[in-house]
C-alpha cells in the first residue's frame, strides 16, 4: 500500500513509518525537514510547510495514497486545505486529534466518552495566559474535527479521528516522563501543585501505532471518532511510585500551593502530569469497534524508563530550572542536600 504520513520525524509518525516499511508498505512523509530525520532510506521525503496551502498542494499534486495519517493538523483552516487537496486522492484519512477537545466542554465528567463531544464549550480564558493557549489548542482541534466530519457527511471524505490523551513512550520529544525520571534520579523533591489532583490515564505510543496499522490494513472506522487510552487510571503518587520502584528510588513528593509554584515559574515543568489540561479518556468504543488492545501500564513504564536511563536523551527544557526548584524547597519547605 502507498501511505503518506504528514509529520513523521518525531514520535508516533516516526514509529509508524518504521513499522510500515518493515511491513512492506511504500511510505512517503511530508514535513518541513527541520527535525533530524532517522527514517529508513526507503521512505520518500516531501518537503514543505503544511500551514501554507500552496506548499502542501504542490507537494501532493496528482499523488494517490491508499491511506494518509496526519499528525500535524491543528486548525479548521488546515482541515479545509487537506480536504480540498486529498479529496479523491486517498481511500482513508486518519486524523490524530486530542482528548483536549473534551476539556474545553462545559459540564462533562471524567473519564470522557465520545458521546460527550457535542455541546457547549467554555468561554475563552484571558488572552495571553497559559490557560488561553491550552484552551485555544482544544478549540482549534475541535474546529478541525468538525470540518472533517462535515466533509465526510456531505462529500464522503473518508476520515477517521483518533483522540489521544498524554502520549507516553521512548520518543516523547517533550521529555515529560524523562523529567520525572531525572528528578527521581537526583534524589530531590518533586514539587507537585496541590490542585488539581486529577488521576492519570495516558496512552503508550506503540499501542497507538498498532491501532494505526490495523486501521490502515482494514480501512475500519471511517466516519467515526475514537478515544485511545491505557486501561489503568492511577493517581500521580501511584504513578511516580511505579517509576521509583523501577529505579529503586523512593519518590520525595512535595505538594505546594499552585499559586506559589506559578509565582516562581515552576509549573507546568515541575510536574507536567498535574495540569488541568490533561485528559482522561474512556477507551471502550475503540475496543468494541476496532478490537484495540492496550499494553499494561506497569509493562510499558518499565520498558520506557529503562530506555531513557540507557540512552540518556537530551535534558528536557522542563528540567533546566532544577536547581531553582531545590533552592525553593530548601528555603521555603525544608532542608535537603542535593547534588545536581
Amino acid at each position: 500500500m502507498k501511505i503518506l504520513i504528514i509529520g513523521g520525524t518525531r514520535n508516533i509518525g516516526h514509529l509508524l513509518a518504521w513499522q510500515l516499511v518493515e511491513s512492506g508498505h511504500q511510505v512517503t512523509v511530508f514535513n518541513r525537514g527541520k527535525t533530524r530525520d532517522e527514517l529508513p532510506e526507503a521512505v520518500e521525503r516531501l518537503r514543505g510547510d503544511r500551514t501554507e496551502r500552496e506548499s502542501l498542494a504542490l507537494a501532493l499534486k496528482d499523488r494517490l495514497f491508499d491511506a494518509v495519517i496526519d499528525t500535524t493538523l491543528y486548525t479548521g483552516e488546515e482541515a479545509d486545505d487537506i480536504i480540498h487537496i486529498l479529496k479523491g486522492h486517498t481511500g482513508h484519512y486518519i486524523f490524530i486529534s486530542t482528548g483536549q477537545v473534551y476539556l474545553v466542554r462545559e459540564s462533562v465528567q471524567r473519564p470522557f466518552t465520545e458521546a460527550m463531544y457535542p455541546g457547549r464549550t467554555m468561554p475563552a480564558p484571558k488572552n495571553g495566559s497559559y490557560e488561553y493557549e491550552e484552551w485555544l489548542y482544544g478549540m482549534n482541534k475541535r474546529a478541525a474535527e468538525d470540518r472533517l466530519m462535515a466533509a465526510h457527511q456531505e462529500r464522503g471524505f473518508p476520515v477517521t479521528i483518533l483522540r489521544l490523551p498524554m502520549v507516553t513512550g521512548e520518543r516523547d520529544h517533550f521529555g515529560r516522563l524523562y523529567g520525572y525520571v531525572l528528578r527521581l534520579k537526583d534524589g530531590g523533591p518533586i514539587l507537585v501543585p496541590s490542585t488539581p489532583n486529577h488521576p492519570l490515564r495516558h496512552v503508550y505510543s506503540s499501542d497507538v501505532v498498532t491501532i494505526l496499522m490495523q486501521l490502515i490494513s482494514t480501512g475500519a472506522g471511517i466516519g467515526r471518532a475514537y478515544n485511545l487510552s491505557q486501561e489503568e487510571t492511577v493517581a500521580l503518587d501511584e504513578y511516580l511510585g511505579m517509576i521509583g520502584a523501577i529505579m529503586n528510588v523512593e519518590p520525595l513528593i512535595v505538594r505546594v500551593r499552585r499559586d506559589k509554584l506559578e509565582g516562581n515559574g515552576f509549573v507546568p515543568d515541575c510536574s507536567p502530569f498535574s495540569e488541568r489540561w490533561m485528559s482522561e479518556l474512556d477507551n471502550t468504543l475503540s475496543k468494541v469497534e476496532l478490537g484495540a488492545r492496550y499494553t499494561p501500564l506497569s509493562e510499558y513504564l518499565r520498558t520506557t524508563v529503562h530506555h531513557l536511563l540507557e540512552t540518556a536523551p537530551p535534558i528536557p527544557m522542563g528540567y533546566k530550572r532544577r536547581r531553582s526548584e531545590i533552592l525553593f524547597y530548601e528555603q521555603v519547605i525544608g532542608q535537603v542536600e542535593i547534588d545536581v
